[in-house]
């Protein structure tokens, strides 16, 4: 049978429904009996014992709200009685004691990856062109439009065909009415056609919105980001298209390259269009440049490596009542197993890291670390307040309707990603992981932008949960979602890899789930399996701009 109630933390005065409940019934946890006074839908909260205006209310072992009025014993706890509030948080104690996981189903596993001359390993071997401007974009489309069919990197014609068959009964002289009632024939997806460079996972082209018109520091930060992807190691090879008289210049660029890899070796072919003169030659010249690049990049083969490897980022977007009791807790399994192998995790998303500030503070590996974790926070949170918003306003209208009330409520079930390891570094935005273990990376949590940088900082393979439904991916990284419940995943199946609901529903515990993603992980950075995100082609990428985004 399965379980109507969890408690997640021992000091909580508050117990999650995992299924919908009803004002009246009598709820028995742990030998004590709730009488309800609301209706309590599934991932919503009631209170443990009354709570008088300002009064805490715990979750997770952290305080996560204040009533803003009285709340009974069997209450909900929603926007309309609970107001943010999270303990402050300065530079404490040291604590790295924890407790590594049995990895000894993985520590003679490998994953079939490219190795790269700076001794990193890809999941994939891609070739990118970057803009280092917005006014580079038509060229970039022209670009695509004559190497990714051509080449074998199109995707199936089953939307065309629809579109095909509607144009079809519009000439036969259908109605409106009868156009929407057609039923039309959607084939199934027959794959992508032969690749002319099968060691190439595809021609990647990362349009933006920057590169002038704002601050040189948006400009050196994009500048950054772009060298994080031109030294990925699932980046085989670079071409780059400059305008020539923007702030984010190609010298800057290769600054910032030659910080992250001093001894840079990729192909790296730039192309500005005002030295160049017409469209036309630097088109040409850059199509003719990359398929000569790409004939080099098809040399490299996969070879057995192992898990140490790997680099894991860490996301979730759309979340719900659920991410922090299932999906998140299990990826932080996940997590916990990759670091104890010698990997590399990356946990981001600052916003969603509040009211958690000292536990991850006094897990930090050192003092400087730490204090660098606590300055950032303050900083970001700070500049968000100066704009009348703030931390406390991260929760979005679909995370509040299905339990998370508070940012409080939303972080402490977010860093659960994290696992319990110690964390070996703090990174600012844009900034490359260069050590094995947890590595924090300040980002912000809007998801695009969160995992284009997760990506830019080094993660070769992205696990992402939802308790919503999210088509969130990457040009270059794998992203695998992750549903908090099996219900979204019977409904989304398309865009979801792996349900986590089997946490919920009493089918599997924390430990086997996280074992299970790592499995599937392995798969995915063997080339094996191919996870939606790459299937459906969502190649999202949105670098972030320095200002104010939650």
């Amino acid at each position: 049978m399965q379980q109507r109630v969890l408690k997640v933390h021992p000091a909580d005065n508050v117990i999650v429904a995992l299924t919908d409940l009803k004002k009246g019934e009598v709820i028995t946890f742990e030998g004590v009996e709730y009488e309800l006074v609301d209706d309590i839908a599934a991932k919503h909260k009631f209170l443990t014992e009354d709570r008088a205006v300002d009064e805490e209310i715990t979750m997770y072992g952290v305080l996560v709200g204040k009533a803003k009025q009285f709340i009974p014993r069997g209450g909900l706890m929603h926007t309309f009685n609970t107001r943010h509030a999270s303990e402050d948080f300065g530079l404490g104690s040291r604590k790295l004691d924890w407790q590594q996981p049995d990895t000894s189903k993985f520590k003679q596993r490998t994953f079939m990856g490219y190795p790269r001359q700076d001794g990193s390993v890809g999941t994939g071997n891609y070739w990118i062109v970057l803009p280092m401007v917005f006014c580079e974009t038509r060229n970039l489309e022209v670009m695509r439009e004559a190497l990714v069919d051509s080449l074998g990197y199109g995707k199936n014609q089953t939307w065309k065909d629809q579109t095909e068959q509607l144009i079809s009964l519009y000439r036969s002289g259908k109605s409106v009415a009868e156009i929407l009632e057609a039923d039309l024939a959607i084939e199934e997806e027959v794959g992508t056609p032969a690749r002319l460079f099968p060691n190439v996972d595809g021609v990647k082209f990362l349009n933006h919105e920057m590169g002038c018109g704002g601050t040189r520091s948006d400009a050196q930060a994009l500048c950054g980001l772009l060298a994080g992807y031109a030294t990925h190691p699932n980046v085989a090879g670079v071409t780059v298209l400059s305008l020539g008289c923007q702030n984010a210049q190609v010298s800057i660029l290769k600054e910032e390259i030659a910080k992250r890899d001093p001894n840079f070796a990729k192909p790296l072919y730039v192309f500005e269009q005002q030295e160049i003169g017409s469209e036309e030659k630097l088109v040409a010249g850059a199509i003719k440049q990359t398929f000569a690049g790409l004939i080099e990049a098809n040399k490299i083969e996969r070879q057995p490596t192992p898990l140490s490897k790997l680099v894991i980022g860490l996301e979730c977007g759309g979340s719900d009542g659920f991410s922090g009791i299932s999906a998140n807790p299990a990826i932080g399994h996940t997590s916990d197993i990759l670091v104890s192998l010698g990997g590399t995790v990356i946990l981001a998303e600052f916003p969603e890291l509040c009211g958690v500030e000292q536990e991850l503070s006094d897990r930090c590996v050192d003092e400087e670390i730490a204090k660098r974790f606590n300055s950032l926070m303050k900083t970001y949170n700070s500049r968000a307040e100066a704009v009348g918003s703030g931390f406390y306003m991260n929760p979005s209208p679909g995370n509040i309707k299905d339990g998370l009330i508070t940012d409080a409520i939303k972080s402490a079930g977010a860093a659960k990603k994290g696992g319990n390891s110690p964390v070996v570094d703090v990174l600012d935005y844009p900034e490359k992981v260069t050590k094995p273990g947890l590595n924090l990376v300040c980002t912000p949590g809007n998801d695009v932008e969160s995992t284009t940088a997760e990506v830019a900082s080094g993660a070769t393979v992205v696990l992402f949960t939802t308790g919503l439904g999210t088509p969130t991916g990457n040009p270059i990284t794998p992203v695998i979602k992750l549903s908090t419940n099996t219900k979204l995943y019977n409904k989304m199946n398309d865009i979801i890899d792996i349900n986590c609901g089997t946490i919920i529903d009493g089918e599997e515990g924390i430990e086997e789930a996280g074992e299970r993603i790592l499995d599937y992980v392995i798969q995915v950075a063997s080339g094996t399996v191919t996870p939606h995100s790459v299937r459906l082609g969502q190649d999202d990428f949105i670098p972030w701009k320095r200002g104010v985004s939650l």
